[in-house]
């Protein structure tokens, strides 16, 4: 299929971007890298008249080493952040997950923003910058404002943002467990999208956790921490033992998916594995 003809605007400011989509409002879409919009078009699930593409805004690109955090522009891609030096470093988790996603041609125009506009649960994203305690930098005709991770997912297809606010950076904070983090997924084999997708990041003193950051993606409709794994490894020794213990409880009290992918009985057993996978990799 192909999508319905709609007028293009390709603005080259971010002020110039929000002024469009007040204009037009509920008639207008935005586009970075189109990875996850133009399926959508394609398929006629979204019929805009207005397509209002940011991708040549400079402001919104680049990744940015900071003294305390390191700042993603909304239109970094995928391949970006997978090979940036400073991401490696100090958020580890964060470059191996963009390595993950897709394939060379997705990684080299999906960006980030986009992706997490959108929301899938099954996306790679919304897990690890949940773990990565991140904030999100909306901007809007009266300026910006930073949305807290932890606020920043609703529900299936759901964010924060308002209606007249576009995602223009991600920062990621300098912390001891982000710079102890690493990411697994079980992945869809096709669309490389995660069945299960869990990050882990970890932090400790004299060998005890002082801080367990546990998340998922693609197990609920929204992506969410795991509270009861993180209380169970908190002031323990990260060994084989106390992963086996904290793991027992994985995704307890949540509304786990099912589909034609993963029932929810196998979707919860296969969270179970791969927490266990990721916590063993940072012990």
């Amino acid at each position: 299929m192909v999508p319905s003809k709609f007028a293009y605007h390709k603005p080259s400011t971010v002020k110039e971007a929000i002024a469009l989509l007040a204009t037009h409002g509920d008639d207008s879409k935005i586009l970075s890298g189109g990875h996850s919009l133009v399926p959508v078009l394609k398929l006629r699930l979204n019929d805009p008249e207005h397509i209002i593409d940011v991708s040549g805004i400079d402001s919104m690109g680049g990744i940015r080493d900071n003294e305390k955090s390191i700042t993603i522009g909304a239109n970094s891609t995928h391949g970006e952040i997978a090979n940036n030096a400073a991401l490696k470093e100090h958020a580890p988790m964060v470059a191996l997950a963009a390595s993950m996603i897709g394939d060379i041609q997705v990684r080299n125009f999906g960006t980030i923003g986009g992706s997490i506009a959108h929301a899938d649960p099954a996306a790679d994203w919304p897990a690890v910058l949940l773990a990565a305690d991140a904030n999100v930098v909306l901007s809007h005709a009266g300026g910006q404002r930073e949305v807290d991770i932890d606020q920043f997912f609703k529900g299936l297809f759901m964010t924060a943002m308002g209606e007249e606010e576009i995602i223009t950076a991600i920062r990621i904070p300098k912390t001891a467990f982000n710079k102890n983090s690493t990411y697994v997924k079980f992945p869809q084999p096709a669309s490389r999208f995660a069945l299960v997708g869990c990050a882990a990041a970890i932090s400790n003193s004299d060998g005890y956790i002082t801080e367990a950051r546990v998340a998922f993606s693609g197990v609920s409709a929204t992506p969410f921490r795991d509270s009861n794994v993180e209380k169970s490894l908190k002031g323990s020794v990260l060994n084989e033992g106390s992963i086996a213990t904290a793991t027992a409880s994985v995704a307890d009290g949540v509304s786990i998916m099912s589909d034609h992918f993963a029932a929810e009985k196998y979707r919860k057993h296969m969270a179970g594995v791969y927490a266990r996978k990721a916590l063993s990799a940072l012990a």
